[in-house]
């Protein structure tokens, strides 16, 4: 089973590189579920519209994931419920709309994907590793489901880093989303677990994290001209992993960076 799993959908560079190649990459890497975070595909950068979750799956996405900013567009409420493809961190506070593990059927196979977020430097949330071993003591690889994959939207790496060692050999993969900037770091762990700490973003990277690079620097330097973060408008870039995993044993036989121009017109 090959998956696509792509960081941050940043603003209207993201969804446009998004809908003009993801399904070119998915079918030039033979992929058999793609996972995108959406959390900030909407216009002004902070979590999505429902037709922002409309596109990204017409597009060729299986399932959207998200984080701290998945409450911005509050329109979202109205179909969070409903929408099974769309899930948002599991280890929120108790009573929050919406789910953080969907199951899905693909192939004979059955494939769980769980949104999980970090607790440093993050709004409050459940413990991340007792909601972690909670749910991996509930759904079982290779006796729940075939595989498991985890998007953990979080700041800090070493948060990152320890909770991938402490599922290793238990899921497919553990990939870091949230920071916007892809890391060199993405490999398979020794007991089978494909690993990487952030994935980057979709989107504009003349930019300050997706962000307008002179507005951002006017922030910096408390410059009173200064506005809100807006996106940058630049031609983005599609980034993210792919993961070749193993179908008898739901753990990773590789795993390599993905990172492609937005623009239809230009070489991957």
């Amino acid at each position: 089973m090959k998956f696509l799993i792509l960081g941050d959908v940043c603003g209207p560079p993201g969804m446009r590189a998004i809908k003009l190649r993801l399904n070119e990459i998915i079918e030039k890497n033979k992929i058999d579920f793609t996972i995108i975070n959406g959390e900030n595909a909407a216009e002004n950068g902070k979590g999505l519209t429902i037709e922002n979750f409309k596109d990204l799956i017409s597009s060729g996405a299986n399932v959207v994931t998200s984080g701290n900013h998945i409450w911005d567009q509050k329109e979202i409420l109205e179909i969070i419920d409903k929408e099974k493809k769309l899930i948002r961190p599991e280890n929120f506070l108790d009573g929050q709309p919406g789910s953080g593990i969907g199951i899905y059927d693909v192939k004979d196979k059955k494939i769980a994907v769980i949104n999980l977020i970090g607790n440093v430097f993050m709004k409050k949330s459940n413990d991340l590793f007792l909601s972690a071993e909670k749910i991996i003591n509930k759904i079982i690889l290779k006796k729940n489901v075939d595989f498991i994959v985890i998007d953990l939207h979080a700041e800090i790496t070493s948060e990152k880093m320890a909770l991938g060692h402490y599922l290793d050999g238990k899921v497919t993969s553990v990939v870091g989303t949230h920071t916007h900037v892809p890391t060199a770091d993405y490999k398979i762990l020794e007991k089978g677990t494909a690993y990487q700490t952030d994935l980057g973003m979709c989107g504009d990277y003349n930019s300050v994290i997706g962000m307008n690079k002179e507005n951002s620097i006017k922030k910096f330097k408390k410059n009173p001209l200064a506005t809100g973060h807006f996106p940058a408008e630049g031609a983005a870039s599609i980034c993210g992993v792919i993961v070749d995993a193993d179908d008898k044993t739901g753990l990773a036989k590789k795993i390599s960076q993905i990172i492609v121009s937005g623009e239809s017109n230009l070489e991957s």
